[in-house]
């Protein structure tokens, strides 16, 4: 049975999906818009339980990006109309505006005001057991914590106190904690109530086909596009599947798989010619996949000048190589190494170099561009001194910095000079183009060309 097959095949099947307590015409529509994620919808709504009954007092569920988590329990708990607070902890940098946002959504901004100005994990649970005095769950209150793992950098007895708030709060709420990390990596070193463990595995490809298959275009037929999406995946699957990194690929690249029956070269049923016509640019899209470097706009006029041989160049400097924060600040430095002479460091490097006259600093015993010379060596000492200038942050002498160079002589970035001897002060040369350092540059967000000496 081939992918496409597979997908019409489960697309027929009906999903059943019955928990006590829930309606089953919304658990049906629910299962139908959350597709091959049925197994992970009823072992949670099995360990929820009914909406009247207490629930485990805290969930943990783990796994990849763009497995579905958020979106599973997100839309369990506005499909069944559960009381919920989502709270998303990349937003929250401080435990107040957790406590606010919780106290928010359970009991209006008017309880969420009584909170001090700097309110501790006390006055938080002071204030909720005021608050559902006053107002008692009828069902089952839940607090939904998104990228749970940024709250491994709060206060340490947050995290302990909010996976027993049930306890704490004498109330029936739930805590479901959503990260990307396992929980052996998420476990404070105090120990703590430990969680229901829940995984959400990645999806495979015959699940990626039918999801992404549902974004078909409806000028053409399913079963193009379902064809579009099993080629698409044949060239990003090995390398990608985040699958809104893959829906975008698929929406960005579908206009030029289409081209041939646009200009009526090709039909529907010619799948090896429509795939010879965007196998090219399915392998230039490969070498930015989630970079972003490019927005889509971008990327589609560079498609269509086709006619221009510059618009086929590497679209980033990630497309070469991928380095390393620290190799690409050492990179950079070796250039300069190379093409500035030793003079001009204590001009471009130093704040306190004093006034030089410009007409006496620029050219004057050079005739040529350093450029059209070409590298010269450089000691190491020299290399490390500009690396330690240019870098945004202070960086300690390691191993890791020294062993690095090395990485960059392996991979012809450097080109070391002279005998291999020479340990006390070797010698190195910078083997990169002008156009490579400064794509390098722009990814770390440093100028080059501001401290190169032949565009003063």
């Amino acid at each position: 049975m081939t992918v496409i097959q597979v997908f019409h095949y489960e697309q027929r099947m009906s999903v059943t999906l019955q928990c006590p307590g829930y309606p089953e015409d919304t658990l049906r529509s629910l299962a139908d818009r959350l597709p091959c994620r049925e197994t992970q919808l009823k072992s949670l709504l099995s360990l929820m339980g009914q909406p009247d009954q207490y629930s485990y007092p805290s969930f943990f569920i783990y796994g990849h990006r763009a497995t579905g988590k958020s979106h599973v329990v997100l839309s369990v708990m506005k499909d069944l109309e559960l009381p919920h607070a989502s709270v998303d902890c990349v937003e929250c940098v401080s435990s107040g505006l957790l406590f606010h946002q919780v106290l928010s959504a359970f009991f209006g901004p008017d309880a969420a005001a009584l909170l001090p100005r700097c309110p501790s994990l006390s006055d938080f649970v002071r204030l909720y057991k005021q608050m559902s005095s006053n107002s008692p769950a009828t069902q089952t209150r839940y607090i939904i914590l998104d990228r749970a793992e940024r709250m491994r950098d709060m206060d340490f007895s947050l995290l302990p106190a909010l996976l027993r708030l049930q306890e704490l709060v004498n109330d029936n709420v739930t805590v479901i904690l959503l990260s990307e990390i396992v929980w052996e990596k998420f476990r404070p070193n105090t120990g703590c109530f430990e969680p229901l463990l829940f995984h959400f595995p990645d999806y495979s490809k015959v699940e990626l086909v039918q999801i992404l298959s549902w974004d078909h275009h409806p000028s053409y037929t399913p079963e193009l596009y379902a064809s579009y999406i099993n080629i698409l995946l044949g060239v990003f699957f090995s390398v990608c599947r985040d699958l809104r990194e893959l829906r975008h690929l698929a929406a960005l690249n579908f206009s030029k798989f289409c081209e041939p029956l646009e200009k009526g070269e090709a039909k529907e049923s010619d799948i090896h010619k429509l795939w010879k016509n965007i196998e090219p640019h399915l392998q230039r899209a490969m070498q930015t996949v989630y970079l972003r470097e490019v927005s889509s706009v971008q990327w589609e006029q560079q498609q269509m000048d086709e006619k221009e041989a510059t618009t086929l160049r590497v679209l980033s400097a990630h497309a070469h190589i991928e380095l390393p924060y620290y190799s690409k600040f050492l990179l950079i430095a070796a250039y300069l190494a190379s093409f500035n002479p030793a003079r001009t460091d204590r001009r471009f490097f130093l704040k306190s170099h004093g006034k030089i006259r410009k007409t006496n600093f620029l050219k004057k015993h050079e005739k040529t561009s350093n450029h059209l010379l070409g590298p010269k060596p450089f000691p190491l000492d020299r290399l490390m001194a500009i690396f330690y200038s240019v870098v945004d942050s202070r960086v300690a002498p390691t191993a890791s910095i020294f062993s690095q160079i090395s990485s960059l002589v392996t991979l012809q970035l450097l080109s070391q000079v002279g005998h291999d001897d020479q340990l006390d002060s070797p010698k190195y040369k910078c083997s990169v183009s002008l156009d490579f350092i400064l794509a390098i540059s722009r990814t770390v967000g440093f100028d080059v060309v501001k401290y190169l000496y032949d565009f003063l």
